[in-house]
């Protein structure tokens, strides 16, 4: 008799594949071997031409340092497309920066917010951003599409929100998800960055223990991380129509509320983009993504950044939930980065050119 069916998402080690056995429970081994898949994406980089800036490699994936070079090589080479800046520093004193993007065509202009990496073991997020920024560089002056989103739009990206736990996850802990901020009673490091916000703060969804990984936080906007963010937006709330963050995995586009159970008042609006966006995505590979207000689609939680930006008035507010829906999970294999950026592409490209036009 089978009693019951279990992934192993990791190495089954000696002693439990026995006990497995033993009581007739069917198991799946998803990775034969996890340290190894965790090297094969941190290690090589001698031979992986990572740091040569001019070709810069977008299918592997980048340290916080790396990055960081990489950012400050484009601030210098494309002064006319890209203004790099830092909006404060992280618990752990590393500077916050943010990509402004697009044509100095007309003094005001409307703007897009993009985030990645809020989470920290959540790579193939920062990837994407980078990949988009890549794009936007390389097709403005060929793609009408990508030059109309240049000329009209500002594009404020983001590629690694939550710094010091990204460098915690390359140096430390591969599968670390909070922030670093210490707590001293716990002796537990860290807040999720993404139940810190000031909406419906620490309710359901989100956990009061500082070891827990959906800790809260002891008040709103606690991590430096997440207040320089929120008042960045609030600034330029009136400028930023849409707000996009970008995290893994499960192949969704969610969009509010993620607190509760009910309807946006621009509901129409916002969810003829996310299917336009979910088809448009589907039309490379056949991948099929989920979309749905993100407390029916994928589950309630309180204090998320996308609920905080649509309350804050922000009209399009979208995190997607990247590859894959669970084999590799966070370990998504580098070979994979190319498929899932050029397919991401295609929807955020979706999104944007939707908020060019008026939606009734």
């Amino acid at each position: 008799m089978v009693l019951a069916r279990t992934r192993v998402p990791q190495n089954a080690t000696r002693s439990l594949l026995p006990f497995l056995q033993q009581a007739d429970i069917q198991y799946t081994i998803l990775i034969s071997d996890l340290q190894q898949a965790i090297e094969n994406q941190t290690g090589g980089r001698s031979h992986r031409n990572r740091r040569s800036l001019p070709g810069y490699n977008y299918e592997v994936y980048h340290s916080l340092e790396e990055i960081e070079d990489w950012m400050h090589y484009l601030n210098r080479t494309y002064s006319d497309l890209v203004h790099m800046f830092s909006i404060g520093k992280s618990y752990e004193g590393r500077p916050l920066y943010v990509l402004k993007l697009g044509k100095r065509s007309r003094p005001y202009k409307k703007a897009v917010w993009i985030d990645c990496g809020i989470h920290a073991r959540e790579w193939i997020g920062p990837a994407f951003c980078q990949w988009f920024v890549k794009e936007a560089l390389q097709t403005h002056q060929t793609d009408p599409d990508m030059r109309k989103m240049l000329t009209q739009l500002y594009f404020y990206i983001m590629p690694v929100f939550n710094v010091d736990g990204y460098h915690f996850s390359w140096t430390n802990d591969r599968f670390w998800r909070k922030t670093r901020s210490k707590n001293m009673r716990f002796h537990c490091h860290g807040v999720d960055a993404n139940r810190n916000w000031k909406v419906k703060w620490c309710d359901e969804g989100a956990s009061l223990h500082p070891c827990d990984d959906t800790y809260c936080g002891p008040f709103p906007e606690s991590e430096p991380e997440v207040k320089a963010v929120a008042h960045f937006l609030r600034k330029h709330r009136k400028q930023i129509k849409a707000y996009l963050s970008f995290h893994a995995y499960a192949q969704m586009l969610l969009y509010p509320y993620s607190y509760k159970y009910a309807t946006i008042p621009n509901f129409n609006c916002v969810e003829s983009a996310a299917y336009n966006a979910v088809n448009a995505l589907q039309s490379a590979y056949g991948v099929r993504y989920r979309y749905g207000p993100a407390s029916s689609t994928l589950y309630v939680s309180s204090g998320s950044s996308m609920d905080w930006a649509y309350k804050n008035g922000i009209p399009y507010a979208f995190a997607f939930e990247l590859r894959d829906t669970g084999h590799f999970g966070f370990l998504l294999p580098e070979m994979l980065i190319k498929p899932t950026c050029t397919e991401t592409m295609l929807a955020v490209k979706n999104i944007t050119l939707h908020l060019l036009k008026k939606c009734h």
